[in-house]
């Protein structure tokens, strides 16, 4: 990704932003081992090479920041925080699954350690075990926030399986699948954290708002670097979206600009998969300002985030969910 312009470009880095909220994202590791226990020894083996695959959890952080800018006087958001890692999570195993990934986080995914079966087991037991831990915190408002987000992304999943192989796929269309799929887990996740805080409705509506425009700046970055990041850094095969005929949008925006024998070329890639004429698509989807494109819509979205965190009271928090989104586009990896 090129580097942010302007206000952007000042990401704090990542390891600040956990330090502003260190206690709270141990008592969610904590919450999420608790949680991942179980009386069957297949999902504590699987729950325990989940744990140690590490990740990012850019959502806890996320719900952790959101829950103190709103105010939060106890401590419910650590268990919204932890079940929103594992519907997350939930989605990753299953995801693994159908695209047949065998590489996430430089590691085996699970699909590939323990095979498929394992895989969606045991994501359908984190499923579950998010809602058990939804009913525990007791409220409707956020039980019915959860239950519409899991719908969407499950519809989400779906809609990019319709378009996966379709290079007739549009912008339009691709915007919608990247917000159900990611972005409504980010709005949702912002949303709870304001709910379990007793915040007043226009800071609820405030924060899903912000959690909808950062998930969508993350997604479009995620998108582009699987033309232009590094596979180390990455923890997974730079290309893999391609390989898998998945018409994101750097994509689309190069196969509306590029010669007629280079369309081509990319409508087949989309339509078959495959990486032999991987390196040439690269290079199309740079020199037709595909990247380009790709990261001034991120970085819109991503300022329009920041934008909205106005109508939430001044503090470190709030500073820190402004701080995340510019993390969310500084990022290579």
């Amino acid at each position: 990704m090129r580097q942010p312009q302007g206000s952007l470009q000042e990401a704090m880095q990542l390891k600040d932003l956990r330090a502003l909220v260190a206690a709270d994202l141990e008592a969610v590791d904590a919450e999420i081992r608790r949680q991942l226990g179980s009386d069957v020894a297949l999902v504590n083996q699987v729950g325990e090479y989940i744990v140690g695959a590490g990740g990012k959890r850019i959502r806890p952080l996320l719900v952790v920041l959101a829950a103190r800018a709103a105010g939060i006087r106890d401590s419910d958001h650590i268990p919204a925080a932890a079940l929103i890692e594992f519907i997350h999570t939930a989605t990753l195993l299953h995801d693994d699954v159908v695209d047949d990934s065998a590489k996430r986080r430089g590691r085996d995914t699970v699909n590939e350690a323990f095979g498929n079966p394992a895989s969606v087991l045991v994501g359908d037991f984190l499923y579950s075990r998010a809602f058990q831990m939804m009913a525990a915190l007791d409220s409707p408002a956020l039980i019915r926030v959860m239950a519409d987000a899991t719908n969407t992304i499950a519809a989400g999943e779906v809609m990019q399986l319709m378009n996966s192989g379709d290079p007739d796929t549009t912008e339009i269309r691709y915007m919608e699948v990247i917000y159900r799929k990611t972005a409504r887990l980010f709005e949702a996740g912002a949303q709870i954290a304001a709910i379990v805080a007793r915040a007043p409705a226009p800071i609820e509506a405030a924060l899903a708002r912000y959690g909808k425009h950062l998930g969508i700046a993350f997604q479009l970055v995620d998108d582009a670097l699987d033309y232009r990041g590094d596979t180390e850094e990455l923890g997974k095969n730079v290309g893999d979206d391609l390989a898998e005929g998945k018409p994101t949008l750097p994509l689309i925006h190069a196969l509306q600009r590029s010669a007629p024998a280079d369309a081509a070329m990319i409508r087949s890639v989309i339509s078959e998969g495959g990486t032999e004429d991987q390196a040439r698509i690269r290079q199309v989807v740079e020199s037709t300002g595909g990247l380009d494109y790709t990261a001034r819509l991120a970085e819109n979205e991503a300022s329009r985030a920041i934008e909205i965190l106005a109508g939430i009271p001044a503090s470190a928090f709030r500073d820190g969910l402004a701080a995340l989104a510019r993390y969310a586009v500084s990022r290579s990896a």
